[in-house]
């Protein structure tokens, strides 16, 4: 089955080249076009995309607004959001992945890591490419406030040692290779953990997974 996808770009020339790249897929169908944040919402509703391919500065409801609203609890079949962002001078990207998106690109990304980004969230996966998580979570975590008062809080006590430990290494960007290799453990293993941590936490996915850990204070804290 085709990926159904929403493209929610202001910039017509930009929104018109991802719509000829992503038409252009054998596995993708573009369903429809949103230049501002009010139309974004109306497609979702209407379309029922499987991806919507998200830019934060939108007219009207931003990005995050709108991410926050489609994605919201309660929401029936929410679809997957990939943001794209200018990383040098766009401030709001975490609060777009606290807000429910599964990812980040950035815009000048080749068009080929773009296409597999969609097909990345479209799969039930996050994306988060662990260069730019270490410097995007470095630079905006300290705007985050921790939830409860020690890293060690209630919150992380229905996670094992091993389980909090993952997390730690989530939260600082690396894959579930580079976690393997840092813990000497096997990479099936380290899948293992991921995914009893997202059940046990009741989270959606990796990126959830990382907006938790710095709100609860926990991650950096051995950095």
């Amino acid at each position: 089955m085709s990926i159904r996808l929403l493209i929610c770009e202001d910039h017509e020339l930009v929104r018109t080249g991802y719509v000829t790249v992503f038409d252009a897929q054998p596995d993708m169908e573009v369903v429809g076009e949103a230049a501002d944040g009010t139309a974004a919402v109306d497609a979702v509703a209407r379309l029922r995309p499987d991806v919507v391919v998200m830019d934060i500065h939108l007219p009207g409801p931003d990005g995050i607004d709108v991410t926050r609203r489609i994605t919201r609890p309660g929401v029936a079949r929410p679809p997957k959001v990939l943001v794209v962002t200018a990383f040098n001078t766009d401030e709001h990207v975490y609060e777009a992945l606290r807000a429910g998106a599964s990812g980040f690109l950035l815009k000048d990304s080749p068009l080929s890591e773009l296409v597999n980004g969609v097909r990345t969230v479209a799969h039930g996966e996050s994306l988060l490419a662990p260069a730019v998580t270490r410097r995007l979570i470095g630079r905006f975590a300290s705007r985050v406030r921790p939830a409860v008062a020690k890293p060690d809080g209630g919150a992380l006590e229905v996670l094992a040692p091993q389980e909090r430990e993952v997390l730690r290494l989530m939260a600082r960007g690396l894959s579930n290779r580079e976690i393997a290799e840092e813990m000497g453990l096997g990479f099936e293993t380290v899948k293992s953990y991921v995914s009893s941590i997202l059940t046990k936490l009741e989270l959606r996915d990796r990126v959830q997974a990382v907006v938790f850990a710095y709100r609860v204070g926990f991650a950096g804290a051995d950095d």
